[in-house]
């Protein structure tokens, strides 16, 4: 179940709720209040945006930043275990999507006024307002949206004979690496990406991994084994199954895709934007050469079947104004900032974080930096959101727990198997 579900926190919860909520009472002195953001580990981007957003405000208030730790789980439990404690002193949070649900269903996010709505949603890609979304309403801001797109060298294709200029289809890419001999980059460990991986798949093929949900977690009704379910698991089996993966593939993550995209053999790989940046930065620090990267190039993630359009993944942050902040006017007027076209535009540049306005994506900085702007944008106006459901974390741990590794998938009983196995976590009769 959620954490913020659950009654009771241990004293050092209740003792780091007490000096967070005493550092919060810097404004108490006569001086503007300060707003706490608590934010996700970037290259300071949030931070220099803090800082303009307290230049903007004129003396109204100043912010903050408190950094949460690296991996979402952790930041996941940090805040909402805080939050179950009523913790005042968290004014923003930069909240993972999948976790919105949970914060939004327990009463931990302040109501988003309507006028602050209509703002912060226009001109958005639409999968950023998705996940900003929970029960029909929008319950946090959109700030910034990734997306994976399929990257390729533009020799290798050419040479397997592959358009790049239309769809291509999974089955597409693992003919085309095995005819040369190349590397298919995608995240087998078992961690997050590869829930990521497998709803990508099973959004393209016209599924969900969650077909109905429900307040009632053992009403929820999963998606895994249906024609759909079955489907992604013969893509992600064939991938495995390809001979054209790592031998380290069980534990791939986006940096090592990224790094055998870089090697002799790379060729195809399913990754983030920030593939394009770290090879440029590889060439700079000459361990990798500029030939490399400039056979670079990048669409819209691959299809499942050819008739079918890819629905990619969709990442990123929003922002969450804590409904226990004693300054939520104040706290939403700051994130409007914070979310402003020319601190996106500014994020994507500096940090490499994609913007969820679709206007930046035309800003000439940004395009100087990322060539790929306009196919991340159309990647992020095709991308799914994962589950949206209070209960992600079981969701998420089953999946991991059944489909890895990725050449142990077996379409005919792994959507099964996770299936009964979620389903029982869900009513409290096994533990993940």
């Amino acid at each position: 179940m959620p954490i913020g579900r659950r009654r009771g926190l241990g004293g050092g919860a209740a003792a780091l709720v007490l000096a967070s909520s005493l550092a919060a009472c810097g404004g108490d002195s006569g001086g503007p209040p300060t707003l706490t953001w608590y934010t996700n580990p970037d290259s300071g981007g949030q931070a220099e945006i803090a800082a303009r957003c307290t230049d903007a405000a004129e003396g109204a208030y100043e912010i903050s930043t408190e950094v949460l730790p690296r991996d979402a789980a952790g930041q996941r439990e940090q805040l909402i275990r805080r939050l179950a404690a009523e913790d005042s002193s968290i004014d923003i949070m930069s909240l993972d999507p999948p976790f919105i649900p949970e914060f939004a269903a327990a009463g931990f996010l302040a109501d988003v006024p309507d006028d602050v709505e209509q703002r912060v949603t226009e001109d958005v890609v639409d999968s950023a307002i998705q996940g900003s979304t929970w029960d029909g309403e929008i319950v946090a801001i959109p700030f910034w949206a990734n997306t994976q797109l399929l990257w390729y060298r533009k020799s290798v294709a050419e040479a397997a004979g592959l358009d790049m200029t239309q769809p291509v289809t999974w089955d597409q890419i693992i003919e085309a690496a095995q005819s040369q001999d190349v590397l298919i980059g995608a995240q087998g460990t078992r961690a997050e990406s590869l829930t990521v991986w497998l709803n990508a798949l099973i959004e393209s093929a016209g599924g969900h991994i969650i077909a109905e949900n429900a307040d009632n977690p053992e009403d929820v009704q999963l998606g895994l084994d249906s024609d759909a379910g079955r489907r992604a698991a013969e893509v992600m089996r064939a991938v495995a199954d390809s001979g054209q993966v790592s031998a380290a593939f069980s534990t791939e993550n986006e940096d090592a895709s990224a790094t055998g995209f870089e090697g002799d053999r790379g060729g195809f790989q399913v990754n983030y934007p920030f593939v394009y940046p770290r090879g440029l930065a590889a060439a700079e620090a000459g361990t990798l050469d500029q030939s490399v990267v400039d056979d670079y190039a990048a669409a819209i993630y691959p299809r499942v079947d050819a008739d079918t359009p890819a629905a990619p993944p969709y990442g990123g942050i929003n922002l969450g104004i804590g409904a226990y902040s004693e300054h939520t006017d104040l706290a939403f007027d700051a994130a409007e900032c914070i979310v402003s076209e020319e601190n996106q535009a500014y994020y994507f540049t500096s940090n490499g974080n994609p913007a969820s306005k679709a206007s930046v994506y035309d800003d000439p900085d940004v395009l100087e930096a990322f060539p790929q702007a306009p196919v991340i944008r159309d990647s992020l106006e095709l991308a799914a959101p994962r589950p949206q459901t209070p209960y992600y974390s079981e969701v998420s741990g089953g999946i991991q727990r059944e489909y890895h590794p990725p050449a142990s998938v077996d379409p005919d009983s792994t959507p099964q198997s996770a299936t009964e196995l979620i389903e029982a976590v869900l009513a409290g009769d096994q533990l993940l």
